[in-house]
Order: C-alpha cells, then sequence, then structure tokens
C-alpha cells in the first residue's frame, strides 16, 4: 500500500504506514488543534451500495470534524440505476466537486476498477469479500491502546473467516504491527487456500484457541455473500463458535472482546457479553472515526 491518493486496501500495506495512521488518529482523538480546519472547503462523497451503519456515520463524523462536507450519493437513485457507466459516473461528480468518494459495494475490487476514472481519491469502505482497510486499521489501533505493543500477542478471529473482508484487513494489520493471528472457523468457512492468506494460522477448533489469546474478535457470518449450501447450520455455529458465558472462562483474565458489528446476539457472541468490562465493540466504533480523520486527511492532502 504506497497510500498516496487512494486508499484501497491493505494487501502491500507495511508496518510503517499502519503505524503512521494509527499515530494520527490518536493525535485526533486527543483533540490536536486545528482539525476542523484540516480540510475546510474539501467535498466528500458517500457512495455506499450495500448498507452500513457505523463505517457510513463514523466516515461523515471524520469529514465533518475536520471541516469537509459529507453529502450521500445515493447509489440506489443515482443513474448507475440507470446503465450510467462507472466511468461515467466518475467524471461527473468529479466536474461537480467532489474531491473524495467513500464507496462501499458488494463487488471485492470495485474501488480498484473506479480509481482510475477519478483523478481525487477513492477510499474503500469494504468491497465484497476482499478488504475493509479502514476497519483494518481500526482494530489494531484498538489493539495498541490496550497493549502498546502488539509483538508476541495472540489475536484470534473466530467467525465467518472465508466471506470476511474484515478478517482479511484485521489480520493483516495487526500482524504487520507484530501480533499472531489465529483466524477460527469450521472447514466451510476457512479460506480455500492454506495457510490462509500467507500471514495467519488456521484453526477449526475454538477451544484449543482461547487459552492463548490477548484479544478475540467474533465475525457474524456473512449470508449476503453465501448461497447456503456454504453456511453450517446456525445451531452448529453458536454450539462450536459462539462466545458463551462457559466459553469465556477458558479466556486469561486480561483477554479483550472484540466484534466490527453488526453482532447477532447469542450467535456469535452471547448477549449477556456485549457490553461487560473486557468488551471493547463501543471503542472499535470511536477509534473508527478518529482512523478515517487520518485515511481522509493523508489521501486528500496527497490529492491536493
Amino acid at each position: 500500500m504506497t497510500f498516496q491518493r487512494h486508499f484501497l486496501d491493505l494487501d502491500d500495506a507495511q508496518t510503517p504506514a499502519i503505524e503512521s495512521l494509527i499515530a494520527r488518529a490518536r493525535q485526533f482523538k486527543s483533540g490536536v488543534a486545528h482539525a476542523t480546519t484540516r480540510l475546510r472547503g474539501k467535498l466528500v462523497l458517500g457512495m455506499f451500495f450495500e448498507a452500513s451503519t457505523r463505517t457510513a456515520t463514523s466516515f461523515a463524523a471524520a469529514a465533518y470534524r475536520l471541516g469537509a462536507t459529507w453529502h450521500d450519493f445515493g447509489a440506489a437513485t443515482s443513474s448507475m440505476s440507470k446503465g450510467e457507466t462507472p466511468a461515467d459516473t466518475m467524471h461527473t461528480v468529479r466536474a461537480v466537486g467532489a474531491d473524495a468518494i467513500v464507496v462501499r459495494h458488494w463487488e471485492s475490487g470495485y474501488p480498484h476498477a473506479l480509481a482510475p476514472h477519478f483523478h481525487g481519491s477513492i477510499l474503500n469502505a469494504g468491497d465484497g469479500s476482499h478488504a475493509h482497510p479502514t476497519q483494518g486499521v481500526l482494530d489494531a489501533m484498538t489493539l495498541v491502546e490496550e497493549f502498546g505493543t502488539l509483538a508476541g500477542r495472540r489475536l484470534i478471529i473466530c467467525g465467518d473467516i472465508r466471506h470476511s473482508r474484515v478478517a482479511r484487513s484485521s489480520a493483516r494489520a495487526a500482524w504487520l504491527l507484530g501480533a499472531k493471528v489465529t483466524l477460527c472457523a469450521p472447514p466451510l468457512l476457512l479460506p480455500q487456500t492454506s495457510p490462509g492468506w500467507g500471514f495467519s494460522e488456521l484453526s477449526t477448533v475454538l477451544d484449543d484457541c482461547l487459552p492463548q489469546a490477548d484479544a478475540l474478535m467474533l465475525l457474524r457470518v456473512q449470508t449476503e455473500r453465501g448461497d447456503g449450501t456454504e453456511l453450517p447450520p446456525f445451531a452448529d455455529l453458536v454450539e462450536g463458535y459462539g462466545l458463551t458465558e462457559e466459553r469465556l472462562k477458558l479466556l486469561p483474565d486480561h483477554c479483550i472482546i472484540m466484534h466490527p458489528g453488526p453482532v447477532n446476539r447469542d450467535v456469535e457472541v452471547a448477549a449477556s457479553l456485549i457490553r461487560v468490562q473486557r468488551s471493547r465493540i463501543d471503542r472499535q466504533v470511536e477509534n473508527g472515526v478518529f482512523v478515517r480523520m487520518a485515511v481522509l486527511e493523508r489521501a486528500l492532502h496527497h490529492a491536493a
């Protein structure tokens, strides 16, 4: 990831880039002076072809806190629904003065396809099962806040790994900062290639992983990306891979609980555990605003 105008994935990211974004996000979180004037006069479009609460809201809040204007593109009601090509749409939004586009799409690689046609910044807010780079950075920031250094720390990511853009980005970001990452799921929901994406270990037995965990991140089943035949019964997922009150006892006392949301209560995590003291789910959401401030600032300054 040579992060200049665009922020598309973490596939070729290097450690200094992740560290730099987290450092800047932490400055914003601490109340860095003059943040509200950093992007004054900039126009950021939110182009969401899939539903989003946390990502869309935090990107909008990030733009606002930096002094930029956020506008919902309304992808479902745009001329793209009438057959307009992505290239023509990109030329149109640039002509009306857009400086950056935050795009979420069900098709893996869609933000990459837009980037050559837009002279501003394309920021990936999640593309299919490929990548969710800002989620990866905010999860890494949450871990850094907790542990300082991630060297030697063990992150367990459990759930629908195969279809998850979060798993790929968050695992890579944590690994780049020194964490050991284990991806845990039933065989049907693990990546088809081994050893995963080249920076993670694979496991099919959650209970064996828990005693070594410093952080446990649960993922929901991506029902919108499976055809049913690929998905184990929910009852089996709860029994073998859900965080229950009983399974919580297997975790070390210092281990934190994470989830990128939305949470399916009593499936991947018991409802009673979502707000326990060791949960960092709300902090992930909070940190998302500051990471996205850092990403917007970096991208738009490079595009200037």
